[in-house]
């Protein structure tokens, strides 16, 4: 992996664990910019069981990024992603 990745402790309130949130991060199908905001972005990729999770995290620069929340993909964010919609 590419990709230095920091973790806050809400990260982990869904349950979802640091080797899920590489494991997304390394099996990415969706990854884009939070609209309205500058630097808060929605990553969508499996865990290690095969489910799709949602990350969202923050660019840290230097190939750093900053993981604040991650849990089991919700249908909202399933629907804008076959609709091929942005998320925000």
């Amino acid at each position: 992996m590419d990709i230095e990745i920091r973790y806050k402790s809400s990260a982990f309130d869904h349950g979802v664990t640091e080797a899920d949130i590489e494991w997304a991060f390394n099996t990415a199908i969706h990854d884009c910019l939070m609209e309205p905001f500058t630097n808060r972005y929605v990553l969508t990729g499996f865990n290690t069981h095969g489910i799709l999770i949602e990350v969202m995290y923050n660019d840290i620069g230097e190939n750093r990024v900053n993981v604040f929340h991650a849990m089991k993909c919700r249908d909202p964010l399933l629907e804008l992603l076959e609709q091929g919609e942005t998320y925000g």
